[in-house]
């Protein structure tokens, strides 16, 4: 019998999510029975633990005695258990100094790591993650930054609603005034604007005629890599080109900044890839964004007006495109800023639910099946101390220098 723990989240902030409810864990108990499920106590957790209790599962402050430790956020290193295996967003295939010291423990501890982030396909599509809740919550905050900037209507934060139904239910009870939204993203994150964008009834239209046409009501237009990049030289691109060599691109995003009012931003921005827009272009007076929701939230990146994240208790802040500094969000000449980096936060039980789903559908099986679809492989990324073939370019990154803000 393979034994999982669901552990408890102490990241701090406390993160209320789980990867498996009470429900979906009997649910996944009665499809596999030669499996044990465990769970440690937690006060945070959005379901409590009597609920657990009165599904069937022990909940106990101990679980040392469980094979796989099932998570969400990175687990402080004085809590890893050594030779476990561990499931939980590390924060660090693209090298994040501050949890250089996290893989460092993971490796010293002899622990097996699987990333939800590197649960995919053999294509590397992901199957495992939070972006549609983290594309539903940015989308709403992108709202409802609107009407606090306008004064127009006041939603309230989707973490003081019961969940995502209620969250749609406020959304009725507004009218969007007349502006053309920007989305970005072709992946989980941009479909979960969408759902927002289309709750809503903003009519979506296409590239031309966003471009070129005026509206008397709220339009949206998706727009993916080729729409806001074009080659250097003239010549016609394309994604997967683009993917591969993204330095031959540069970028054609200001024909859409001069019209656009909101942008939603729920792109994958990739290493050496070209900027959106500088803090030069967004000075310029032909710069017509008034509010982006920033779900990608790359910090000092490819959108030059947020230069930090913000949080659920204060999603909002203001950049000064004359100066590029922070500023009230609700100044005459402030880009209002969303760039909260753990939206699905604000919907802990929907989010739970959902990736349970996914967690049960294409993870758990593995463990029974001898991994026949090689889920459990491509996601390992460490083994036996050591760094799997897959992942041994963050050696020089383990190898390097800590710094004093390291994760621990």
């Amino acid at each position: 019998m393979i034994k999982f723990a669901l552990i408890k989240e102490r990241k701090t902030p406390p993160d209320r999510r789980v990867v498996f409810s009470p429900e979906k864990l009997r649910e996944a108990a009665s499809i596999f029975p030669e499996a044990g499920f465990k769970v440690e106590a937690s006060e945070v957790r959005i379901f409590k633990d009597a609920e657990y209790t009165a599904a069937g599962f022990e909940v106990a402050n101990d679980v040392s005695d469980c094979d796989v430790m099932l998570g969400v956020k990175e687990v402080p290193v004085n809590y890893l258990i050594p030779n476990k295996k561990y499931f939980f967003f590390s924060h660090t295939i693209k090298k994040q100094p501050y949890n250089r010291n996290l893989l460092r423990a993971v490796l010293e501890k002899n622990i097996e790591l699987f990333d939800h982030e590197v649960i995919v396909k053999d294509n590397n599509q992901r199957l495992i993650g939070f972006g549609r809740y983290a594309g539903l919550v940015g989308a709403y905050n992108g709202i409802r930054g609107l009407g606090l900037k306008d004064g127009n209507f006041n939603l309230p934060k989707a973490e003081e609603l019961s969940g995502l139904d209620a969250m749609l239910l406020e959304l009725d009870r507004i009218k969007l005034p007349v502006k053309k939204i920007l989305l970005t993203g072709s992946g989980k994150v941009a479909h979960g604007a969408r759902e927002i964008l289309d709750h809503l009834n903003v009519e979506q239209v296409d590239v031309e005629s966003y471009l070129t046409k005026e509206y008397d009501h709220p339009v949206y237009c998706l727009i993916d890599v080729m729409d806001y990049n074009k080659r250097k030289d003239g010549n016609t691109g394309s994604n997967n080109e683009f993917y591969n060599n993204p330095g031959e691109y540069t970028s054609n995003f200001m024909r859409f900044a001069k019209l656009t009012n909101i942008f939603i931003a729920g792109h994958f921005y990739g290493t050496g890839a070209p900027l959106f827009f500088t803090k030069e272009e967004a000075r310029s007076p032909d710069f017509n964004i008034e509010l982006i929701a920033d779900i990608s939230c790359d910090i000092d990146g490819p959108i030059a007006s947020t230069i930090r994240s913000s949080t659920i208790a204060d999603p909002f802040y203001g950049y000064d495109r004359n100066t590029g500094t922070e500023i009230d969000f609700r100044s005459k000449n402030a880009i209002t800023v969303m760039a909260v980096d753990n939206l699905p936060c604000e919907l802990p039980r929907d989010a739970s639910e959902g990736f349970g789903d996914m967690f049960l559908e294409h993870v758990i099986p593995a463990f029974f099946n001898q991994d026949k679809d090689g889920i459990l492989a491509r996601a390992k990324m460490t083994e036996n101390g050591k760094l799997t073939p897959k992942f041994q370019y963050l050696q020089e990154y383990v190898d390097g220098e800590p710094k004093k803000n390291e994760y621990a």
